[in-house]
């Protein structure tokens, strides 16, 4: 071993810089968390989890608000097309009431058009109404006249004069009626005789 050259202090003890810089230093163990810092965390965390609550809170009632809005919306658009399309029913029934002594392919087509209009505003949520003989109710009847007769008890619906369209919950127009009752004149006769 004479051949042999004394080590020049390269052993595996000595490393190199590219050695050394290449091989990461080990880690040290991260030490149980300070309880200031879990303290924070967890109440970053109910912060932030409060906070989704709160918006899928609003997010609901902001989309309850809107079915609302919408269907308010959606009534008063058919109301207002509802309005819009009346005076073109009582047309068609002032059509019809000057024809009545007529007949013939074009009173029957007027007729259809004036059923098919009755039809449309039922599909809106007018139906057509107009009874005689019921009692009178001021939420269904608008008083056009009272004429006083005798055979008949006072409050009836006599005639109906221009039909009525809707329902209790929406009314477009009331039926303006003839109700029997005591006439001004009827009831000036009657203080006369007193």
């Amino acid at each position: 071993m004479a051949n042999e050259q004394p080590d020049p202090g390269w052993g595996p003890e000595v490393r190199s810089a590219e050695q050394t810089s290449a091989e990461p230093e080990p880690e040290a163990e991260p030490g149980p968390p300070r309880p200031e810092e879990g303290n924070e965390a967890e109440a970053r965390a109910q912060e932030m989890e409060e906070r989704w609550h709160r918006a899928l809170a609003d997010r609901e009632n902001l989309r309850k608000r809107h079915v609302t809005e919408l269907a308010r919306a959606v009534a008063a658009e058919r109301g207002r097309v509802a309005e819009a399309w009346l005076p073109v029913v009582d047309n068609l029934d002032l059509a019809l009431g000057h024809a009545d002594s007529q007949e013939g392919a074009f009173v029957e087509g007027v007729r259809a058009v004036r059923e098919q209009a009755v039809g449309i505003l039922a599909r809106l949520g007018y139906p057509r109404y107009g009874e005689a003989g019921v009692p009178f109710d001021p939420l269904w009847h608008e008083v056009v006249e009272v004429r006083g007769v005798s055979e008949v008890p006072a409050g009836r619906v006599l005639e109906v004069l221009r039909p009525g369209y809707g329902t209790a919950d929406q009314q477009l127009r009331p039926a303006a009626v003839a109700v029997s009752g005591e006439t001004a004149e009827g009831a000036a006769e009657a203080e006369e005789r007193v």
